[in-house]
């Protein structure tokens, strides 16, 4: 009863008093008859406003703002995608009023809620939401009481004459809100409840293709030549943000307007092609949109005219100016702006099954450099874990993978999910249909000799595919070509060069677990390059030779020569300091060489785009502008190398990199000199160059001829990017806060029971510290000595029982040793006084706690997953790292598996490993172990009070590594520093207390296995077993008896050696 009254209130008509004598009686506004108040009727019957009457009123165009919506309607048709519903029987008149609002007489509801034709939806469905969220997309609700009243009320306070202007200005608003509505009819195919792919699929069909859209016939048939332009590609190009040209303007419409709306903060209007919403921007601020849009992941294409309005209309009056989409630019495959030093690359996975070996699978996979017109292609075996896998995405750091989502298992995408989340940006994952990739080798081949595609690739197929999975490799490049050609990369595709790529062979071995641990390349904390090993070798001044720095961490070398070649280098660069600092200035100069070859590369034999009307002329005065960059870029270039010629060091530099021929007829320099000469003639003002036809023909054929040794052109940039990394190893090891020190590399040890006689693998350091764990503020790292293995003069155990308190640098001091090992592997100085170790050809590491609750995988699971991969592939010459191993469930449970694999790898693999545990009865059962030393890192205490309770001693970590076992972990001074509250820690002390007293007879064994190994305990087995022999020794087994004491003296002997 009180809304009516409310709205009564305001609806009142103005008394005879208030109105002046002077008004002619057609301005007074009757009411009676057409607003009537209502006492409040039933729950089940909606309150009626507005009598059903056939004559018009001037309040009809507004009576559906105060239309009572039924929740229990409103609720069951929002599921039907229609939110209105209007169930009361008297208010069919006004439910023709808002159909005939909405331009159609679809949204008439009968009186019982149920629609007797197809209802139009005023509020979008969040269901199936198409296309990112935009303020257009926001819900329309109906206006409030409030608003309402404010507009009544400005009405009644008017005179007659602006009363009706008022009112005629509201109308307005009508008109904009009916051609609102014509709008979401004339595009409702568009519509999240009604979109479709080209083949009439919904969103919600597992083979729905979100890259196409369904295009009603007979709407196409209706549309202008214009509109059929646009969605012709439209329809094709769902997943990019599609520019029109239209005179000097590009215009994005419908849900590209939308984009445009929200990301560029475009003004949205109701125009364009057909009279639907859209933005635009003028061509000269095109690119910076098109950059923006690029670096929020969108990807852009350009639709340009293909001639202008005026060869348009001779071929007729009515014709229409032709457009194409000349190319389409995405986050992975950019060429141009500013992308940074980075490689960007696109990756293609294929997986298939390995028929050779049982459960293991076999990647095959391809992957593009568009800037620098550069493919490779390879394959690679993994098992369950796809550690493999996680390698070559950490290596290649995709931009974006494409791949088939029913031919992918679930352990290889969830591989994909887990590696995509450790740097700072994650990388597109688009899956494709089963139709857009290749299942056959056979079609690939045909494909690309059809095509014409990598002419020189077809050439050495052969030479390239380097091995038996050379299948599924032709099938991932298939799908990479498939690809790039739906993007209109044909310059790529014609004139790229086709590479193998090797994950992992001829190389250190690290999986992509290892890389994520060791923070190759992206930290832990928020996957930023700080504090990483790259970013500390990254002393780089060039964009390739940051490039190619990555690719040698990625790739550490396992061949002594190679790996001495490089250090001699690298001595030669920091004896020499003049000579590196002339290196710098020269790098300094140069602009990104291997891009710009690239772009030369592309524009051979790619003259179409110079023949667009507007921009021709644009990116024929790039294209001068980029070739003139690279001739000047690689005469800097050839001066360093010369300087380093007059220096004596290209002695040391040619026997890491080949380098080109420089002098005599058939040298370099001369014919750059013959290409100076002509930019010199045809281009000397080559910035601000207003290029012509004749130009054009001229750069064509200069760039065709320089093309001719873009063999040795690349020679000469990878041996300046060499140059680069060296420069930048002699820089680390010159400017480090710590001692560096060349390392002693020793080759690979082979696979015998390790004596005295032939020594085995090895890792002495002296003065080892982490090379980065103290980051920017300025501290001195402590350093350690480590000795592991050894050789013929000198033997210490392979292994290192590490305990210690918690943040006492445990896992700091296993972290510098792999990075020591990588160091010495790449080539550089290692962090320490001395550094000796012989080839390692694995590294494993299980660091920190950590679980993946999106892909279903607990910090239990993870840690057997990885320490899984430990035990079925090391080697004697393998590097392990194990911290904490079992700590993820129960007690015991973690005791056992950490004590059966810690016993397995030092007992069965014999390789170097690196044993962090807070299970101390571990110490005690391999206290004696001829194979095993116990370190642990110190601490000390200081003193509170004279009171001998934990939370009264300050723990003070030392950081250096000291003899034999840690008496405890001091959890409790650790619990105290972290801020749990101290009555809490005294309570975990005294259960603590407890808890030892009742455990202590489980472990009391442990106590008297400090003088008796594991070992001894295998060999006391077999003596008791011989001893147990009935027959004594006779003919039928006296060999085989003394066999076994003939091993048995042996072990005994090398025991004795290596203590």
């Amino acid at each position: 009863m009180q809304r009516q009254k409310s709205i009564l209130s305001f609806l009142k008509k103005p008394s005879p008093e208030n109105q002046t004598s002077g008004k002619s009686q057609s301005s007074s506004i009757d009411l009676k008859d057409d607003i009537l108040g209502t006492e409040t009727p039933p729950e089940k019957v909606p309150p009626q406003i507005f009598h059903d009457e056939n004559k018009s009123s001037v309040f009809s165009f507004i009576k559906h703002k105060f239309i009572k919506l039924d929740s229990r309607h409103l609720q069951r048709d929002l599921v039907k995608d229609d939110p209105f519903t209007i169930s009361s029987k008297n208010e069919r008149s006004v439910s023709a009023s808002v159909a005939l609002q909405l331009g159609t007489n679809k949204g008439v509801v009968s009186p019982n809620g149920n629609s007797n034709q197809e209802l139009v939806s005023l509020i979008p469905s969040d269901d199936h939401c198409f296309g990112p969220e935009t303020p257009s997309m926001q819900p329309q609700f109906v206006p409030g009481l409030k608003r309402v009243r404010d507009d009544i009320s400005d009405c009644f306070s008017l005179n007659a004459s602006k009363r009706i202007k008022h009112l005629e200005g509201l109308n307005f608003g009508r008109k904009n809100l009916e051609e609102e509505f014509e709008m979401t009819g004339k595009f409702d195919w568009l519509h999240p409840s009604q979109i479709k792919d080209a083949n009439g699929r919904r969103p919600g069909d597992p083979l729905y293709d979100k890259q196409t859209l369904y295009i009603p016939p007979d709407v196409l048939r209706k549309m202008s030549a214009s509109q059929k332009q646009y969605w012709d590609v439209k329809r094709k190009y769902m997943d990019i943000v599609l520019f029109f040209k239209v005179g000097k303007f590009y215009e994005l419409y419908e849900l590209d307007a939308e984009i445009g709306h929200k990301e560029l903060d475009w003004k949205m209007t109701q125009s364009g092609v057909g009279k639907c919403r859209q933005v635009g921007i003028s061509e000269s601020g095109i690119d910076e949109a098109v950059q923006k849009l690029l670096a929020r992941g969108y990807k852009v294409g350009r639709m340009e005219q293909l001639e202008t309005s005026e060869q348009a209309k001779s071929r007729g009056s009515t014709s229409v100016i032709r457009r194409k989409l000349v190319h389409v630019l995405t986050p992975s495959t950019t060429s141009e702006g500013n992308v940074g030093p980075d490689a960007i690359h696109l990756l293609a996975v294929k997986e298939t099954c390995n028929e050779l070996e049982n459960g293991s699978t076999v990647f095959g996979f391809a992957f593009v450099d568009c800037a620098a017109l550069k493919v490779w292609v390879g394959s690679i075996g993994d098992d369950a874990s796809c550690a493999a896998l996680g390698a070559l995405l950490m290596q290649v750091s995709p931009k974006e993978v494409i791949y088939n989502a029913r031919g992918l298992s679930k352990d290889a995408q969830k591989a994909l999910k887990k590696y995509s989340l450790t740097g700072p940006a994650a990388p597109l994952l688009s899956p494709v249909q089963p139709g857009s990739d290749f299942a056959d080798p056979a079609e690939v081949k045909h494909f690309l000799d059809l095509k014409g595609y990598f002419k020189g690739f077809c050439n050495k197929r052969d030479q390239t595919f380097d091995g038996a999975n050379h299948d599924v490799a032709l099938c991932a490049l298939g799908s990479l070509v498939y690809h790039l050609e739906r993007l209109m990369l044909d310059e790529v595709l014609r004139n790229g060069d086709v590479l193998s790529y090797e994950v992992y062979r001829g190389c250190l071995k690290m999986d992509g677990q290892t890389l994520v641990n060791l923070e190759i390349f992206n930290n832990n904390a928020d996957g930023s390059p700080s504090g990483t090993l790259y970013k500390y070798l990254d002393n780089c001044v060039t964009s390739p030779g940051k490039r190619l720095l990555r690719n040698w961490v990625c790739h550490p070398l396992k061949d002594l020569e190679k790996i001495n070649h490089r250090l001699d280098v690298v001595d030669r660069l920091v004896e020499n300091s003049d000579a590196t600092l002339s290196t710098a200035q020269y790098l300094r100069k140069l602009p990104d060489l291997d891009r710009l070859l690239g772009r030369v590369k592309a524009s051979i034999q790619s003259s179409e785009a110079l023949l667009l009307p507007l921009i021709g002329a644009k990116i024929l005065k790039q294209r001068v502008k980029v070739f003139v960059l690279l001739v000047k870029g690689l005469r800097i270039g050839l001066d360093l190398l010369r300087l380093l010629q007059k220096e004596n060091l290209t002695s040391s530099l040619a026997k890491v990199v080949c380098l080109p021929v420089l002098d005599g007829d058939n040298g370099l320099d001369k014919f750059l000199t013959q290409f100076e000469a002509a930019i010199d003639s045809d281009f000397p003002n080559f910035q601000d160059h207003n290029a012509t036809d004749f130009d054009a023909e001229t750069l064509s054929i200069l760039m065709e001829l320089f093309v001719e040794k873009a063999i040795e052109w690349s020679q000469v940039i990878y041996a300046i990017s060499c140059v680069d990394v060296l420069r930048s190893f002699s820089i680390t090891a010159k400017f480090s806060c710590g001692v560096m020190c060349r390392p002693v590399i020793l080759p690979l040890s082979k696979p015998t029971n390790f004596c005295k006689e032939t020594g085995g693998p090895t890792l002495n350091i002296k003065g080892l510290w982490h090379p980065y764990a103290l980051g920017e503020s300025g501290g001195l790292p402590v350093p350690n000595d480590l000795h592991l293995g050894g050789n013929m003069n000198i033997c210490y155990p392979r292994t290192l029982l590490l305990t210690g308190p918690n943040m006492g640098g445990k896992s700091t001091l296993l972290r510098a040793t792999c990075l020591a090992v990588i160091m010495a592997q790449l080539g550089c100085y290692v962090p320490g006084e001395t550094c000796v170790l012989s080839l390692v050809d694995i590294i494993f590491t299980r660091l920190g706690a950590t679980d993946r609750i999106m892909t279903g995988e607990s910090t239990f699971f993870i840690e057997c997953t990885e320490t899984a991969s430990v035990l079925q592939n090391a080697t004697h010459n393998s590097l392990v790292l194990l911290d904490e191993l079992g700590r993820g469930t129960s007690t015991f449970d973690g005791y056992a598996i950490a004590y059966a694999v810690f016993r397995h790898l030092v007992e069965m693999v014999n390789c170097r490993l690196l044993f962090a545990t807070h299970y101390h009865p571990l110490t005690k059962e391999f206290a004696s172990h001829p194979h095993v030393t116990l370190q642990h890192m110190a601490c000390s205490f200081k003193l509170k009070s004279q009171s001998p309770s934990p939370t009264e001693q300050e723990l003070v970590f030392l950081y250096c590594l000291a003899s034999g076992a840690c008496p405890e972990s001091y959890g409790m001074q650790v619990a105290l520093m972290a801020g749990i509250p101290k009555i809490v820690v005294e309570s975990a002390s005294s259960a603590g207390q407890v808890m030892r007293k009742m455990n202590g007879e489980s472990f009391r064994s442990c106590e008297q296995r400090a003088n008796f190994s594991t070992l001894h305990e295998e060999w006391f087995k077999t003596l008791l077993e011989f001893s147990k022999t009935d027959d004594g020794f006779n003919n039928d087994n006296d060999n085989d008896l003394f066999d076994t004491l003939f091993c048995l003296w042996h072990e005994l002997n090398a025991d004795r050696s290596t203590c």
